[in-house]
Formats: C-alpha cells, sequence, structure tokens
C-alpha cells in the first residue's frame, strides 16, 4: 500500500514560497481570524470543543490537553497561567523551532485562544537557551501582535486584557519537563517537583493553577477552534486524532519533518517511500520511534498485539502505525515524534554510549539513583568504547539503569535508562561479542566521549 499524502495543518506554510514571519503576511492568509471568532465564544465552550477533539499532548507523554485543561483548579481565587513549552530538547526533534521561526503567529494565536478559553491573563513562552534567534523571532512577533490589539490589554475591543512573555532557558534538558521548567521559571535551579502535591494544574508557577503545553500542542488548539471538535476528531484515527509532526534523522536518503494523520501511516511506509529507504547498500537495523528517551526497536523483530474483540495480530517494525498506542504496545513510545534511524553500519555499543554521555551530563543531580546511575552507565559505555570491554559489561548496564527506572522525581529516570535496558534487550549479542569487536577494530579508539 502506498503511502498517504500529507496533510499540513500545522506546517501548511512552513518552507512555503513568498511566506513570511510577519503579522501583515500572517493575516494576509487569514491569520487571528480564529482568535476573532474565540473571543466570542463562551470560555467553556471552546474547553469542550477541545475535549471533543481527543488532541493529545505533542510534547512526549500525549497527555489528552481537554483532560489537562479540564484538571485546572479555577476556585481557588489565584491567577491561573499558562506556560509554553517550547525547551524542544529531546534529540532527534526539530519540530517546534521551525513553527517559531517560520510562523510564529500560529503559536501565539494558538496561545491567545487557549488563555482566554482559562481566564489566564499571564502567559509564558519558555525557549530553550540554544535558540537565541527563535526568542528574538517571538519578541518581535509579540510587539507585532500587541501594537496590532491581539495580545495585551482589552484584546479586539473586549474587557479581556493578556500578555504574553519570552522567557530564556540555560539550555537543560531537565527543564523539558514541566516542573523542573517552572522552577526554573520562578529563577530556581530546575529540580523537578514531586507530584503529588505539586500538580501544576492545582500548584504550578508561583504555587499557582499552571497549564503547561507544547508548543505544536497549543498550534492545533487554534485549528480545533476553527473546525469543531468533532470534525477535528475525524481526522486520524480513534483516541489518536489530529495531525502529528514527524521529525526523521539519521540513516535514510530524504530526512526531514513530515506531517501525517496519526496512525495513517506505518513506520514502513515512512522510512522507505517518504524518506527514500536505507542509503545505497545499506540496510535499516534499528529504529528509536519518539525521540531518544523511547525505546529503541529491531528490525526484524516482532510484536503479537491484542485487537478489541479479543484477537490478535502481528505486525513488524514496518507494519506499525504511527499512533501513540500502537507504539506503546510495541513497548515504545510515540514521545516528541523523532524518529531516529539506524542502518546496519552502526555499532550498537557506540550509539549507547553516546546517548549515556548525553544523559549524565543533563541529569540535574537531585535524585540519587539517577545522579549516580546515569553517571555510572556512561562510565561503563565510555570504558568500552576506549577498548576496556568485558562481556559481562551488557548485563551489569542493565543492572544499574534497573536501579534508576521508578526510582526518581520525574521521568528523567526512565528517560535515561529506558535507552540502556532496550539497547541490551534487542542487541545483547553485540554487547557480549564487543570486547573481541572492539580488538579486531582499526578505528576502535576514534569515538571521544567526555
Amino acid at each position: 500500500m502506498a503511502a498517504p499524502e500529507q496533510r499540513r495543518i500545522i506546517f501548511q506554510h512552513i518552507d512555503a514560497p513568498g511566506y513570511s514571519n510577519d503579522l501583515a503576511c500572517y493575516v494576509k492568509h487569514g491569520g487571528y481570524e480564529i482568535l476573532k471568532k474565540a473571543v466570542a465564544m463562551p470560555p467553556a465552550a471552546i474547553i469542550d470543543e477541545v475535549k471533543k477533539s481527543g488532541l493529545r499532548g505533542r510534547g512526549g507523554a500525549g497527555f489528552g490537553c481537554g483532560l489537562k485543561w479540564s484538571l485546572v483548579d479555577r476556585k481557588s481565587g489565584k491567577p491561573i497561567y499558562l506556560v509554553v513549552n517550547a525547551d524542544e530538547s529531546e534529540p532527534g526533534t526539530f519540530k517546534d523551532r521551525y513553527i517559531i521561526h517560520q510562523d510564529p503567529h500560529q503559536l501565539i494565536e494558538g496561545i491567545m485562544v487557549t488563555c482566554w478559553a482559562n481566564n489566564v491573563k499571564q502567559a509564558y513562552i519558555y525557549i530553550r537557551g540554544e535558540m537565541p534567534h527563535g526568542a528574538r523571532i517571538l519578541e518581535q512577533a509579540i510587539a507585532e501582535a500587541r501594537a496590532a490589539n491581539f495580545v495585551g490589554p482589552n484584546i479586539l475591543g473586549t474587557s479581556y486584557s493578556c500578555e504574553i512573555y519570552v522567557h530564556r532557558g540555560a539550555g537543560a534538558y531537565i527543564c523539558g519537563e514541566e516542573t523542573g521548567l517552572i522552577e526554573s521559571l520562578e529563577g530556581k535551579r530546575p529540580y523537578p517537583r514531586i507530584k503529588p502535591p505539586y500538580f501544576p494544574a492545582v500548584l504550578g508557577l508561583y504555587q499557582c493553577p499552571t497549564i503547561v503545553n507544547n508548543v505544536e500542542t497549543l498550534c492545533h488548539v487554534k485549528h480545533i477552534v476553527d473546525m469543531g471538535g468533532d470534525n477535528y476528531a475525524k481526522i486520524g484515527t480513534p483516541n489518536n486524532t489530529g495531525t502529528r509532526i514527524l521529525c526523521v534523522s539519521g540513516h535514510v536518503q530524504r530526512p526531514g519533518y513530515y506531517e501525517y494523520e496519526v496512525g495513517k501511516i506505518t513506520m514502513g511506509q515512512l522510512l522507505n517511500e517518504v524518506c527514500g529507504g536505507p542509503l545505497p547498500g545499506r540496510k535499516f537495523k534499528a529504529v528509536i520511534p519518539g525521540g531518544s528517551s523511547s525505546k529503541i526497536l529491531r528490525f526484524g523483530e516482532t510484536f503479537t498485539l491484542k485487537n478489541k474483540d479479543g484477537s490478535s495480530r502481528t505486525l513488524t517494525i514496518e507494519d506499525i502505525p504511527m499512533d501513540f498506542d500502537t507504539l506503546a504496545a510495541c513497548g515504545t513510545m510515540g514521545g516528541s515524534g523523532g524518529v531516529i534511524v539506524m542502518d546496519d553500519s552502526v555499532n550498537m555499543v557506540e550509539a549507547l554510549a553516546n546517548l549515556n554521555a548525553f544523559y549524565a551530563h543533563e541529569s540535574c543531580g537531585q535524585c540519587t539513583p539517577c545522579r549516580e546511575g546515569s553517571l555510572w552507565m556512561k562510565k561503563i559505555t565510555t570504558r568500552m568504547v576506549h577498548a576496556n570491554a568485558r562481556a559481562e559489561d551488557g548485563q551489569l548496564l542493565k543492572s544499574v539503569a534497573d536501579q534508576i527506572a521508578g526510582r526518581t522525581v520525574c521521568a528523567f529516570g526512565e528517560a535515561c535508562s529506558w535507552p540502556t535496558q532496550s539497547f541490551v534487550a534487542k542487541f545483547g549479542d553485540e554487547f557480549k561479542a564487543y570486547p573481541e569487536t572492539k580488538k579486531q577494530s582499526k578505528n576502535g579508539d576514534a569515538l571521544e566521549l567526555v
């Protein structure tokens, strides 16, 4: 079966000839008309439409957006804040920065619709420190929107006022975790908070009710208001509605970003047809489907899944539809949509060493299992790639990883341990054979880790 056509909703103007990121161009293409429609609707009606749409968060966990909004404590008497997670720090993920760079007003309009729906008077865009140009673009776009009365006091002639502020992070991966982000936004070390009691919907920014949504998620909100929740829910597949931006990198002929209806394209169609297949003379070996923290899948393995009627089906990697639920059933996750492809030229021990070095560097250090465990995994794999590997190192790595997952305040414990657990589970033979492989390698000391 041939791959379906892209359905560009969020990316409809990305890379479009003649399209610029200024207000005049955005308005020319219908920009802020949905905000005008939204402020004429009761806020509760917008929340209801988002619930009906079935929109799930596009930042990693895939939590229901409407459900997240409904959990906000609206009876506390405290102000409600919106925090936009633009800390796109998951390796293999590069979609939000294109929205920010090429279509920032789409994000701003999505923010303002969300703020109106939830009675938010102040919103903060927390942007990754390595994206200074994106921060400048957002500042300029907000200034343009404020001058046109789309942001600021008495929006569009109403009594409603709302400001948006850009806050630059310092380049810490842990700030992608919502409570770590909130701590950083408050000017503190980004130590994630314990949940409960610190659920952002109740005790978030400044101990007030807070909504934290990803950039892509908020862009979808404006389109849901435009087309209606029921119509939006018809896009994609049940419980996996709308479109999803997939960022494909690694060993394919056409890496890039692609927007498809969720669940309507399989992994095989994406990699072989859309991305042109493996590089000449090579074969696919493995794929990480949702950013580097999601568990790796090995080409050639099969998955037996249960259907709703009690029957079962067997899938290969190529058969897996790119939706949240099927990927989870196959033992991994859709995550941030970062699809990282590896071919048969990749040494899996060295690939894991690279990931372990990253996660050891990015641990915030608050929890002992993560602080010590991530560093030990890095030390072991660094030692392995520098000619001191032992046949039992794979099991040692797994033992360390097993002591991290589920024992930390936030999900970073899983993020750093899942790659090790899955690499060893799927490619244990390479870890056992690595000592001999290393001895025979002519360029075995080429990989330098710090």
